[in-house]
């Protein structure tokens, strides 16, 4: 099962705040990242909203945050348009030609006029930053936003806003050499009356203990005071890192080729699918008991833990009950054998995992479980056969 921790997300939570208040900024949730909506009670006074990648998140974002919501998508169609205008606050477009296409409906609504719409374009720095080419949006063809090249003769009347996000789990050190490319590339844009936002996106580790939050905010306030802007931040993953757990049991333990294999409750590439497309190593915990000092994001009353390693005797690879050949998290050696029954702790497993699971193969998905801040566990979500079978009729 998920299990979510309330207090760990009100820890990350309150750090966004005092950022954001440091800096002066606005800073909203991700959607994207981390959607749980049954946790949004415990996260909405220390953010301003949520960022929506489309219409349907949009709708949650206005039904359960109830906060300021912005919505960017690499496309829209007409009835995206109209059910946004009717409640969005931010509408930022990925290219000029879906500018162009929608223009004269957007600004012709009511809410527009008003002002309590604002349209931003998503722009593209050319400054690649990340390591990993799938999260890279600033990679030679990129369909995530404009050049600079594309905007130059081009009428922007109507937009407010410009929109970046180039960062993956990264630190504010490559936020500042990604705005001094913005600086270069777009500066004259911003410099103008006209444009009154710049949403510097998310992949900010803003909650990690190494993050320099310091450098965050005097990057945020010189921003504000060069570009007289208003600056907003949209993290996903720092509003949910180190939050909650999948917790599995080992179903079968047997031997191939010279390799101990344990097939596991849960899939990688059903439940945790960044551990394959990313791709990382999760930190894993056996449930034992002998005591021991180390521990997952979210504990148990009365259960010990045991951190794997990467070599020792009791070497195990970890696989799911999929038919997927692939569908092994990896090779994990722990303080004793496995047996069939055993408990594995698979950490920070609360932001883009709920989000991208699937019930491929048929494989039962784990419950969704809050565990509020006296450790009582409330299961928000028991998934059955029938989740299976209505997906696709």
């Amino acid at each position: 099962m998920f299990v979510i921790s309330i207090a760990a997300l009100k820890r990350n939570t309150a750090i966004l705040r005092e950022v954001k208040d440091a800096a002066g900024c606005h800073l909203v949730l991700a959607l994207k990242g981390f959607s749980c909506w049954k946790a949004f009670p415990y996260l909405h006074d220390d953010l301003d909203g949520c960022c929506a990648s489309g219409l349907w998140e949009a709708w949650l974002a206005r039904d359960y945050f109830q906060k300021h919501v912005i919505t960017y998508s690499p496309a829209y169609d007409e009835n995206d348009i109209a059910e946004l205008c009717e409640f969005t606050d931010h509408l930022d477009f990925n290219s000029l030609s879906q500018w162009y296409r929608f223009r004269d409906q957007v600004m012709s609504h009511p809410r527009f006029i008003s002002g309590e719409i604002q349209c931003g374009l998503r722009i593209n720095p050319e400054h690649s930053t990340g390591e990993t080419p799938i999260y890279d949006p600033c990679v030679p063809g990129s369909r995530l936003g404009i050049t600079a090249n594309q905007l130059e003769g081009q009428d922007l009347s109507g937009l407010s806003g410009l929109h970046f996000h180039t960062l993956c789990e990264q630190n504010s050190d490559d936020l500042e050499t990604t705005l001094a490319a913005v600086d270069e590339k777009f500066g004259h844009l911003l410099r103008s009356p006209q444009f009154t936002y710049l949403n510097m996106g998310g992949g900010h580790w803003i909650t990690k203990p190494f993050y320099d939050r310091d450098r965050l905010i005097r990057l945020v306030k010189e921003t504000q005071e060069k570009y007289q802007v208003r600056v907003w931040l949209e993290p996903g993953e720092a509003v949910a890192i180190h939050t909650g757990v999948l917790r599995a049991t080992v179903m079968d333990v047997f031997e191939s080729a010279g390799h101990k294999l344990a097939i596991l409750s849960i899939s990688a590439t059903a439940h945790m699918p960044d551990v394959l497309e990313m791709p990382y190593r999760p930190d894993v915990y056996l449930v034992d008991s002998a005591p021991s000092d180390s521990q997952p994001a979210v504990v148990f009353e009365g259960e010990n833990y045991h951190a794997a390693t990467e070599t020792g005797e009791h070497l195990y690879r970890l696989g799911g009950p999929t038919c997927l050949a692939g569908d092994v998290v990896g090779d994990f050696a722990f303080p004793r054998p496995l047996v069939v029954g055993d408990v594995l702790i698979f950490d920070d497993m609360a932001h883009y995992t709920m989000v991208k699971t699937t019930t491929f193969n048929g494989v039962k998905h784990p419950p969704i479980v809050l565990q509020h801040e006296d450790n009582r566990l409330e299961t928000i979500r028991q998934f059955d056969y029938s989740d299976f079978r209505d997906r696709l009729a």
